[in-house]
């Protein structure tokens, strides 16, 4: 018995083991496959994204569509939300269990944002597109952000304009029914989108913004007289087609739109736009948190950030009032330049003056280069102080900077704004994520807002430990862009969710920060005419230093700002709780290490 039994039970074990191998291995393959169904999937779907979306496949540098643009009806509108829900269910078909835990990331993450595009597409956004800052009297500025590498790149995108015209008619026919139904944008919003078309339409064929591309062409690829009969045929476009549609289109919005569109400014005074408003909370800061708690968060750091800017006023020993103290930021010609060249050069200083600091508070940087240029005259008088433009192959990130009225641009916020616009902010974020390695494709393009902005707003008081605020009075700039942001909550969701008046809106910013009354009602109007985006900054900027405290705390001698930073961006743009996910994910590891 004792022989033959230890034969028999190492028999036994053997072939345990062997079944246990064998199902391991199966299961291994399966797992396997259904990587490559998902990997499979996610190429097709970008393949999809790409022929479905012609100009964002030209700024990504291919250039399968050169020499068309997507149509701007209604019925766009729903092939596009048909496409997302049919992605949805292949995506569906998935089986989430046997992905790798990489894989199970790029499918919350794709999983997210196809779930977002169709509840957004749940609203008729499409009798919402006027808008004095990007609206559709500014398409030459995607023109402008193009990269041209040969005579034929100029001629698409002239057969693009030519397509165009027709957008500016169908704008026409979509805001007739938004009339009809009672959904229009505000009447102030409209009066400044006029003004712009006006400035379009009045401006000399030669200056004309659409003309830039083409008179300003590179002509190392072409000959003069290539040059020439381009530039005849850009005019013949531009005089002949898209002149012509904004004529129709600014007729109707002066007799017909501004006459009858509200002079309300929430959006909740439309049909269905208490709730769209309660969606648009959750959709830009990728959180369960109502208007309501928004407004008392900002509340609440209204007043955490006037704590703070007293101590400064102390600080430099000013001996008036708060008020005062911001009427004497706004008036003093000590803080403003006197011309353009001067504020745009300090602002390229600046930029290099921070590049070489970053090292303290960075192990990763991105290849890409930024540039820091003007916002163009035509859109400067009615849009805020900065913003950014990311690189593209061939093109480098861009920091535009507004130098309309240098002297409404204080010079204490050239600091904080060039750390939220170029580097540490939305060049240093968006080129890392765009550089990812061994990510699908998607990954490198998806900007979810509240990290996004988010991010832009952490890195303003970043500038702390780079020493840019030594001067107390750049410190108050950066609280001042911080209150900027606070106060964005509290207006944002009185203006459009708890009936504030515009006048409401504007006072809050003027009693509780130092920005110029140029500025501060062109933010304001922005608000008013880009419901919910103005949430994402706070709350996303308060997410990421809750969980550098944490980091902090926990970690102790462990803790470096260097790992933390190179966690947060390491995956790209994500919601913020699966943000909050991996940094305690790297916290324990850490603890453990």
């Amino acid at each position: 018995m004792r022989y033959f039994l230890f034969p028999i039970l190492l028999i036994v074990v053997f072939s345990c083991n062997t079944v246990e191998i064998v199902e391991q291995n199966i299961q291994e393959e399966i797992k396997e496959d259904e990587n490559d169904v998902f990997i499979n999937f996610l190429d097709s779907e970008w393949e999809k994204t790409l022929n479905n979306n012609p100009l964002f496949a030209t700024y990504i540098g291919d250039k399968r569509s050169n020499n068309i643009i997507n149509s701007n009806s209604i019925k766009q509108f729903f092939i596009e939300k048909d496409s997302s829900i049919e992605s949805l269910n292949n995506l569906k078909k998935i089986n989430f269990s046997r992905l790798s835990n990489e894989n199970k990331l790029n499918y919350k993450l794709y999983e997210f944002g196809i779930n977002r595009d169709i509840d957004l597409r749940n609203f008729p956004t499409y009798f919402l597109r006027i808008n004095q800052r990007g609206g559709i009297q500014s398409f030459y500025e995607t023109g402008n952000r193009l990269v041209y590498s040969s005579i034929q790149d100029y001629y698409d995108w002239l057969s693009r304009l030519n397509i165009f015209s027709e957008n500016i008619n169908n704008f026409i026919e979509i805001n007739k029914e938004g009339l009809s139904k009672g959904i229009t944008q505000p009447n102030m919003i409209t009066e400044s989108v006029i003004v712009q078309i006006d400035a379009i339409i009045d401006s000399e064929i030669d200056k004309n913004p659409y003309m830039k591309v083409f008179m300003e062409a590179d002509s190392s690829l072409m000959s003069k007289s290539e040059k020439d009969e381009l530039v005849i045929k850009a005019k013949e476009i531009v005089n002949n087609k898209i002149i012509p549609a904004y004529k129709n289109l600014n007729n109707f919005l002066k007799n017909q739109y501004l006459p009858n569109s509200r002079n309300s400014i929430g959006i909740s005074d439309v049909p269905g736009g208490k709730e769209y408003y309660e969606y648009l909370t959750k959709f830009y800061t990728t959180t369960d948190l109502t208007p309501d708690q928004i407004h008392e968060i900002g509340l609440n750091e209204i007043k955490r950030i006037r704590s703070e800017m007293e101590t400064i006023i102390k600080e430099v020993n000013w001996d008036g009032d708060f008020n005062s103290f911001l009427d004497y930021l706004r008036t003093s010609p000590r803080f403003y330049y006197d011309n353009s060249e001067d504020l745009f050069n300090a602002y390229l200083i600046m930029s290099k003056t921070i590049d070489p600091l970053l090292t303290k508070i960075f192990k990763v940087f991105p290849r890409a280069p930024y540039g820091v240029i003007p916002i163009p005259d035509e859109s400067a008088p009615f849009t805020t102080t900065a913003y950014y433009n990311s690189p593209s192959p061939g093109r480098p990130g861009y920091f535009y900077a507004n130098l309309y009225k240098p002297e409404s641009r204080p010079k204490y916020e050239i600091p904080v704004l060039t750390v939220h616009e170029a580097v540490p902010g939305h060049h240093f974020q968006i080129s890392i994520a765009q550089e990812l390695e061994n990510v699908p494709s998607f990954r490198k393009y998806q900007g979810i807002t509240a990290f996004v902005e988010g991010w832009g707003l952490y890195s303003e008081e970043l500038g702390e430990f780079m020493g840019i605020y030594d001067d107390p009075y750049d410190k108050f700039g950066q609280l001042t862009y911080d209150m900027w942001r606070a106060i964005r909550l509290v207006v944002d969701t009185g203006m459009h969710y708890k009936g504030w008046s515009r006048e409401e809106a504007v006072n809050l910013f003027i009693e509780n920060s130092a920005k110029s009354i140029l500025d501060i009602n062109n933010e304001v109007d922005r608000y008013i005419a880009w419901p919910g985006q103005a949430l994402a900054y706070k709350i996303g900027q308060l997410k990421i230093l809750e969980l550098r405290n944490k980091a902090e705390k926990l970690l102790g001698d462990k803790y470096d700002i260097k790992d933390f930073h190179y966690e947060v961006l390491k995956r790209g743009s994500l919601p913020l709780d699966l943000l909050e996910f991996y940094i305690n994910e790297w916290i324990n590891l850490t603890l453990a290490s």
